[in-house]
């Protein structure tokens, strides 16, 4: 019910399409009169034609044959004659009102289906776009929580469902409803002793609706479920495939797709044979009723309270009360598929996210770059154990804070939750003053400049890359962004430049090349905070040196974010940050944290005594 009011949005081909539904119905509900003058009068003509028809050898004695004969059929000659005459006109006149009504029946229906499928198309368009955007706005602990997969079916499969009842199966029911209702109406009126008999069909019929929709319920809601598997399986192994044919993996990937498609078969028989036990057990109630008017109906014709025009038209109107009981299954069948998939596309537009704007919230100002952490600490989502423990500083405007560290000691946790990625569960993350949680999203995000550790590129060319966030930029402030990220030449080498088109997820481009594209979207930005996410891992050894050098000139007068593995980036920063399972283990400059922290001593002992030297001398004499 809920899907259904989406029709709301749609009045106008709404309405249409169920008007249209009904001028079409009641076309194909005046056909059995028509059918019924039809029989009257050919009926009525030869019975006329018979008894005019007597003969006797004498005059007198063959008019007294005609009335008494008339007197019986409760008729005068007159009457007689008249029949006789208009028989063929009344013939005439019945088939073609019945082809007229034909005419408009399909005429009507062209307009309903046509109207039908065009609404549901348009709530189909709503519902993707409202998942879309819904999914677009959810935090990040959302999706660490669904999979792609999973949220790519409910988009497409379950809005599909949905669509596909709101086109065919409420028209049916509409049309069902609109059959029985008035056709009952007629028959009461045409003979109500003989409607006595089939009204006991109907609360049978209701039952089977209400059990068998709440029985196969449940089952289309595992056949999603399944579906989702299964995509989710086939979304993993499409955008891993280089991983699955490095390691030789494909027969088991082969293996975990043949078992989900496996499920999704059992579960879809299991569905099969509910339904091939209902689709039986509809048409039983539908002929016993048929054999109950043919035994009571045959009963009033031979004793003369029914004629044979009336209980032709009864009959064509009891196909309009048992053909909506046909239906029923199919009914049934697409209302059951579009309730289950309508309580997973809500579930997505019913979730709340973890970060949002809070009432109130006020857009942030132009800032400054001042970032300070108050004792935050943070938990992910159903996590007990803090990822970050009472973690405090502050980045003055300008300076360049290193974050270093091992694997999972909570460096990609602090540069998550200053754009609110993530909201802090202790604590405050403050930018100028200003909680975090206290301005609205789109002006915090828009003054971050972000290069992340996995580099995203999308499907079009390398201008289209870097001018993400800011699709009105030049070319020429884009050819800038681009040369700052030492992306210029390696562009320039290829015949289409800028133009060049970068293949899903960047597939044409190595791992530095779509890093430094990544790290030019970024800088494209102009941004007062600028976060970088381990930025330079995929670039040699000269490559990063010409990196570094331009992020040092763009860096000047902006706060900055670094995370890198290497020493050997982060040695001129103002602060750099050693954590260690989520703490601050020390901060300071180079030269502090070699004299007061040990953990920072060993990493750059691990790292840097023999091979960085060297390395950083070679890469600056070669760039030189």
């Amino acid at each position: 019910m809920r899907a259904i009011r989406y029709l709301g949005r749609h009045r106008r081909s709404t309405l249409v399409a169920y008007g249209a539904l009904l001028i079409a119905t009641l076309a194909q509900l005046a056909v059995p009169q028509l059918v019924q003058n039809m029989i009257d009068a050919v009926t009525s003509g030869a019975i006329a034609n018979g008894i005019l028809g007597i003969q006797a050898p004498v005059p007198a004695l063959q008019a007294a044959a005609q009335s008494l004969a008339a007197q019986q059929v409760g008729k005068t000659l007159d009457q007689l004659r008249i029949d006789q005459a208009n028989a063929e006109a009344l013939l005439i006149n019945a088939a073609l009102f019945i082809v007229a009504f034909a005419v408009m029946r399909g005429v009507f229906s062209f307009v309903q289906a046509y109207m039908a499928e065009k609404t549901s198309q348009g709530v189909a368009f709503d519902f993707r776009n409202e998942i879309f955007a819904k999914i677009q706005r959810m935090s990040f602990s959302y999706h660490d929580q669904n999979q792609t997969g999973q949220l790519m079916i409910r988009a497409t499969d379950d809005v599909e469902k949905v669509r596909l009842f709101i086109a065919q199966g409420l028209v049916l029911a509409a049309q069902a409803f609109i059959l029985l209702s008035v056709t009952l109406v007629i028959l009461l009126a045409t003979n109500w002793r003989l409607t006595l008999v089939i009204l006991p069909t109907l609360p049978i019929a209701l039952v089977l609706f209400v059990v068998f929709g709440a029985l196969s319920q449940p089952l289309f809601v595992e056949v999603q479920r399944r579906i989702s598997a299964m995509n989710t399986v086939l979304q993993e192994a499409l955008a891993g495939i280089k991983v699955v044919k490095a390691f030789v993996r494909e027969p088991y990937e082969q293996r975990r797709f043949d078992r989900a498609a496996d499920d999704l078969l059992a579960q879809s028989l299991k569905v099969s044979r509910t339904f091939a036990f209902l689709f039986p057990v509809i048409f039983l109630v539908a002929q016993l009723g048929q054999a109950a008017i043919l035994y009571f109906g045959g009963a009033q014709i031979l004793n003369g309270t029914l004629n044979l025009g009336e209980y032709q038209k009864f009959s064509l109107y009891l196909i309009y009360v048992f053909f909506p009981l046909g239906q029923l299954g199919f009914i049934i069948s697409l209302m059951a598929q579009a309730s289950a998939s309508a309580s997973r596309i809500f579930e997505i537009l019913d979730a709340k996210s973890d970060v949002t704007d809070k009432p109130g919230a006020r857009p942030l100002p132009p800032i400054q770059g001042r970032v300070e952490f108050k004792d935050v600490t943070f938990r992910y989502f159903g996590s007990a154990e803090p990822v970050l423990k009472h973690v405090s500083f502050t980045a003055e405007p300008g300076q360049t804070i290193a974050l270093l560290g091992a694997t999972g000691s909570g460096k990609t946790t602090i540069i998550n939750l200053i754009p609110r990625f993530y909201d802090v569960s202790e604590g405050a993350v403050l930018i100028d003053g200003h909680d975090v949680r206290d301005v609205t999203l789109d002006s915090l995000r828009s003054q971050i400049g972000i290069v992340l550790q996995e580099t995203n590129l999308f499907g079009g060319t390398i201008r289209d890359n870097i001018a993400f966030g800011r699709p009105e930029a030049s070319l020429e402030e884009v050819v800038n962004a681009a040369k700052a990220a030492a992306a210029h030449d390696f562009i320039m080498s290829f015949p289409d430049g800028y133009d060049t088109r970068v293949g899903e997820r960047g597939a044409t481009l190595s791992g530095g090349q779509k890093q430094r594209i990544a790290i030019a979207r970024a800088l494209l930005l102009n941004p007062r905070l600028l976060i970088l996410d381990d930025s330079t891992s995929s670039v040699d050894l000269v490559t990063e040196y010409q990196i570094q050098k331009a992020l040092d000139n763009l860096m000047r007068g902006r706060t900055s974010f670094v995370i890198a593995q290497r020493i050997s980036t982060v040695l001129n920063a103002d602060q750099i940050l050693v954590l260690d399972k989520g703490q601050i283990a020390a901060s300071g400059k180079h030269e502090e944290l070699m004299e007061s922290s040990p953990i920072y001593a060993e990493i750059y002992h691990s790292q840097l005594v023999e091979d960085a030297p060297v390395e950083v001398t070679g890469a600056v004499q070669e760039a030189q």
